[in-house]
């Protein structure tokens, strides 16, 4: 690392190194090479002047990249797929005359852009597979673990452990299945020519409009891909970025969800993410837990949000055929958008992986609580004991007022059960009213809701992917 220049923290500090190689130069320009070689087989087969002993050179020189001789002569023409011409030439002599035969530019750097896009979608796909795992685990682990539920961030009516893990859960699998969409949709740019008209090709073929058609199928078969776009200009159209980009920010929206409340529970000491046996929360406050995991993902998670702009912009401001001004920006948004993406998924494999329930807390809260969630229940069996409903729904008013007030005002317990079993117009005693403060009774589907979804809705695709499975996450600092 050196120490005297700028140095993106995404290398540094967040993305793997196997999202960092899919963005590398070394990936880029062994991409280009297989698209020449992709391109002269095509060629061949279609009836050009392209031989076999030809496309074996290429071959032959495919990964021994001689980068020295393209920066060379990248210094004297100002054009980089010109300089890796040319030095793929210096290696293959028999097949210099025909590397590129017909292409422009944007035949190896749109193509690649693509290829690069979905090999980085597979490995996003395959870590939130695995955050998709461990959160189905965590879920079914504390299916039937009672706990506070919240609306507006105030008490609400109880719900599960397990249950909340799958409403993160639900949002993943939505991404998913975004994800999956956008992946099986992807398509090569192929090989377009200068403004998307295939002329260069339609004169190689000399006039053949079959043969240019086969070309770009053989390409992209070729490539791994089912087909190419069926019209673009000389590049695939930006909106393509758009969408991919679009994908990435959801799965940052999720993980920012699922972050925000591990910050509160970790807050109310019922659930924390891991928190290792040297790590230091505070440079003044050494007894301080602070949820920097969970915040480092909201924090990146923010960051890929927000670029999803800089497509969205791009592919509005083209004009025509193509322009130059997305260049600069593509290098940015686009890569930084995986790379963000990966270290929030590592992070978050990472925290769920290693989450910490505090049962007795959580309990603790719930019971301070379920007292006035119970009063409907003790309303109506006062109702069937003889009583007014009119007249109990009043009393229950003022005394859940009255106990409210001792609890806010005076630091006391709530006292509730209490005050209900003094009235004698609920008929019932204190021991009775105790006896039915079981949280479980009051938790509704919440258990059965998480076996069902995740038998039904998240099993199905875990099973599916299992060879994508087992992964742990590495967390830089």
């Amino acid at each position: 690392m050196s120490e005297d220049r700028y140095v993106s923290p995404l290398s540094e500090r967040y993305a793997s190194r196997e999202m960092q190689y899919i963005f590398s130069p070394d990936m880029k320009f062994r991409t280009w090479r297989k698209l020449w070689i992709a391109l002269a087989e095509a060629e061949n087969e279609l009836g050009l002047p392209v031989t076999k002993e030809q496309i074996a050179e290429l071959k032959e020189h495919q990964d021994d990249i001689n980068y020295e001789v393209a920066k060379e002569r990248e210094k004297q023409v100002r054009h980089d797929v010109m300089s890796h011409v040319y030095a793929y030439g210096v290696q293959c002599p028999k097949a210099k005359g025909i590397i590129h035969l017909g292409a422009t530019s944007c035949y190896v750097g749109d193509n690649t852009d693509i290829i690069v896009m979905a090999e980085g979608l597979k490995l996003v796909k395959k870590k939130l597979l695995n955050v998709m795992d461990e959160l189905a685990k965590f879920a079914l682990r504390y299916k039937a673990l009672p706990t506070l539920a919240f609306t507006h961030f105030q008490p609400a009516q109880p719900t599960t452990v397990g249950k909340r893990a799958c409403l993160w859960l639900q949002e993943l699998k939505l991404d998913y299945d975004d994800l999956c969409y956008l992946s099986d949709s992807l398509r090569l740019l192929g090989s377009k020519g200068t403004t998307g008209t295939q002329a260069s090709f339609l004169e190689l073929f000399e006039g053949d409009h079959k043969k240019v058609k086969e070309l770009d199928q053989k390409i992209a078969e070729k490539m791994g891909f089912e087909s190419c776009y069926a019209v673009s200009g000389q590049t695939y159209s930006r909106k393509v970025d758009t969408r991919v980009i679009n994908v990435l920010a959801g799965i940052a929206a999720s993980a920012h969800k699922f972050s925000n409340d591990i910050r509160l529970l970790q807050h109310l000491k019922e659930i924390e993410e891991p928190f290792e046996k040297s790590q230091i929360g505070s440079s003044a406050m050494a007894y301080k837990r602070n949820p920097m995991r969970s915040e480092r993902i909201a924090s990146l998670s923010r960051y890929v949000m927000v670029d999803v702009l800089n497509p969205s912009v791009t592919s509005a401001t083209q004009w025509f055929e193509r322009t130059l001004d997305d260049s600069a920006n593509k290098r940015l948004s686009v890569p930084e958008a995986f790379l963000a993406v990966d270290g929030i998924l590592d992070l978050y494999l990472n925290v769920v992986d290693g989450l910490v329930v505090y049962e007795k807390v959580i309990e603790k809260h719930l019971m301070a609580e379920l007292p006035f969630m119970a009063t409907e229940n003790i309303m109506m069996d006062a109702v069937k004991a003889g009583g007014d409903r009119q007249e109990l729904h009043e009393k229950i008013r003022k005394l859940s007022m009255e106990a409210g007030r001792n609890v806010k005002e005076r630091g006391l317990e709530n006292n509730l059960l209490e005050l209900i079993a003094a009235d004698p117009a609920f008929y019932t005693s204190l021991e009775e009213l105790q006896k039915s403060m079981e949280p479980s009774k009051y938790t509704g589907r919440a258990k059965e809701q998480v076996e069902e979804f995740i038998g039904e809705v998240i099993e199905p695709v875990l099973e599916e992917n299992k060879e994508l499975l087992g992964i742990k996450a590495e967390i830089n600092v």
